[in-house]
């Protein structure tokens, strides 16, 4: 998601949410975020789960090392122990061989999500073992540029909308939904904002 669309998705929250109106005023902007619609942005989803971001870029950076090019055939040629060595989890090597290995077989063909609705390719990405809602959400988000998705089971998320909203205690999954049901169709660029304010809010 470029700058531009970014900046007209905060122009239409701040009509939208007069919470995000005063905050935008101090935070601004949140900065663009994007990933490729293919393997590799797939790949690294799972290699982020439950890590920090740090963490996952210099996995990915040891994992990408090992292969000429990133791709599901040179994925699955690795041995498991040189992909463990390079960082990632016993579970999160079948999850990611699992994905290379429906790439391959074609019972996931990563250009026909772009052709679908957000609900059909949630769905879709949700049949790969290892890929919960919320790595769905972000590839849509990120690598298919869907602007009204909300990765609600992200703690970040919940953390930085209870503080937007001046709530006692940071909304559950259900209740964030809710909260910003209002934000649509903007409720991507509602997430980057509120990742961008969780990073500088005052806890």
């Amino acid at each position: 998601m470029d700058e531009k669309l970014i900046a007209q998705g905060m122009a239409e929250l701040a009509l939208l949410d007069a919470d995000i109106a005063k905050v935008w005023q101090e935070y601004g902007n949140p900065p663009p975020r994007s990933l490729t619609p293919h393997f590799v942005s797939l790949l690294s989803i799972v290699v982020s789960q439950q890590i920090s971001t740090h963490a996952a870029k210099a996995i990915m950076t040891r994992v990408t090392a090992l292969m000429p090019t990133v791709t599901p055939e040179h994925y699955l040629s690795l041995s498991e122990q040189s992909i463990r060595e390079a960082g990632l989890s016993a579970r999160k090597v079948l999850y990611t061989r699992g994905l290379a290995q429906a790439i391959c077989d074609g019972q996931l063909d990563i250009e026909q999500l772009a052709t679908l609705d957000d609900a059909q390719a949630i769905t879709k990405i949700m049949a790969l073992k290892g890929f919960g809602r919320w790595s769905a959400e972000i590839f849509l988000m990120f690598a298919l540029t869907r602007t009204d998705v909300f990765p609600a089971d992200d703690l970040a998320l919940q953390v930085a909308l209870g503080r937007l909203k001046g709530l006692d205690e940071k909304p559950t999954a259900k209740e964030a939904r809710t909260i910003v049901t209002a934000w649509a169709p903007w409720r991507t660029v509602g997430s980057l904002f509120l990742w961008h304010y969780y990073r500088g809010a005052p806890a």
